[in-house]
């Protein structure tokens, strides 16, 4: 608590300063999320990665409408995203949602030209109604006793997370919005704002889970293949590389959403269910602030477009074959061993598309720090050359899981 209130007071300091200079919140905003890794774990050092790399691909659009305090909303939204890690309070946990949702309201506008308003006002529409389902649904889940009431909470729930994130059928925002808006700060909805609710919606289903749950995983396992399917087909009839990484995510979280069906089997299966699911977000998250970087810059290196898409594919031993494999082990011990059929049929789908991308962007190196954040995402990709078992070991000690 003491690490958080300091982070807190550093943003608010950094921010109030930056009309001096922006530099100083930069400063205070990386201070801030220093501070919360005191004690830290793999979790909070990867966390404080794409943190790192989302502030320093802001500083490098430095002329945008809100530059400075640009900082501390991704501060912030870091700062919540470790601290989620270590509650299991409903209440805090659903401040938590709201603080990182919050900052991409104003975020997804902002550019280097103008305010995108259009495209502002179509996505927080969404994230508006998705977080009074949420919210609600969670809320629900709690203290309900009638199985009817239960399953009607569950299915708000996954529909607000559905939507709050991008999975299919209801990421209609998705494309329009990643194509429409500014590369960088789409890059940090498309990674950081993500963590937060996967990790709330793992610790509200396991702590409320009854034997009524089982038909409901059944409908959640249709809506992840339904994701994947929609992300990966619409991915491959689009030679825009915004709205491939668009169709990437939904499909993204289409796998992550499948760990869900794990929920109910034994502490092993959970554990590697959430790894893998977590796992997936970094493959996310350095993969689309990688690609987003480089759509800014004009392209980029060869060498890290392959390797980020190659980790998307899922190729060992980069992070993403763990992140899939982890999630397929715990779908085939849970009794889905039809969801991970899907989930292997689906990377092989993605891999034209990858490829095409990794073509697209890899025009030549540019010496700038859009590149070098590029570089430093694909970098993060080969953390797995060591097998990330201890990652698993990690999550065990996720407060409410």
């Amino acid at each position: 608590m003491i690490e958080l209130l300091a982070s807190l007071i550093i943003l608010t300091v950094g921010a109030a300063l930056s009309y001096k200079d922006i530099r100083i919140s930069l400063v205070a905003s990386i201070v801030a999320v220093l501070a919360m890794m005191a004690g830290g774990n793999a979790y909070s050092a990867l966390i404080l990665s794409v943190a790192l790399l989302n502030i320093f691909s802001l500083y490098a659009m430095r002329q945008n409408q809100i530059a400075g305090v640009d900082y501390a909303l991704v501060a912030i939204m870091a700062v919540a995203t470790l601290y989620v890690f270590m509650v299991d309070d409903l209440a805090m946990m659903l401040v938590l949602f709201m603080v990182v949702s919050a900052p991409t309201y104003l975020l997804v506008m902002v550019s280097d030209e103008k305010l995108n308003v259009d495209v502002g006002i179509k996505y927080v529409t969404f994230m508006v109604i998705a977080t009074v389902l949420f919210i609600i649904g969670a809320v629900l889940l709690y203290s309900a006793t009638d199985p009817l009431v239960y399953s009607l909470a569950f299915l708000m729930l996954i529909v607000g997370l559905s939507m709050e994130v991008g999975i299919a059928p209801v990421h209609e925002w998705v494309p329009d919005v990643f194509a429409s808006a500014d590369p960088i700060p789409v890059s940090i909805i498309a990674s950081l704002a993500k963590f937060v609710p996967f990790i709330i919606a793992y610790k509200i289903i396991i702590a409320t889970a009854t034997p009524s749950l089982w038909p409901l995983l059944i409908v959640l396992g249709l809506i992840a293949a339904v994701s994947m399917f929609a992300g990966n087909i619409g991915a491959l009839t689009t030679n825009e590389p915004s709205r491939i990484l668009a169709y990437s995510t939904i499909a993204n979280m289409g796998y992550i959403l499948a760990t869900f069906v794990a929920v109910t089997a034994g502490k092993e299966y959970v554990y590697f269910a959430i790894a893998g699911g977590l796992l997936q977000l970094f493959v996310n998250s350095f993969g689309k602030v990688g690609y987003f970087a480089s759509i800014k810059n004009g392209g980029t290196s060869l060498i890290p477009a392959y390797i980020l898409a190659f980790s998307f594919i899922g190729l060992p031993p980069l992070m993403g074959f763990w992140s899939k494999l982890f999630i397929i082990y715990s779908l085939v011990y849970s009794q889905f061993i039809w969801l991970a059929v899907i989930l292997v049929l689906n990377s092989a789908i993605s891999v034209p598309y990858y490829i095409r991308l990794a073509r697209l962007l890899g025009t030549g190196w540019k010496f700038n720090l859009m590149s070098a954040i590029v570089l430093f995402a694909s970098i993060a990709m080969l953390i797995t050359l060591i097998p990330p078992m201890w990652f698993v070991d990690l999550v065990s000690l996720m407060k409410g899981v």
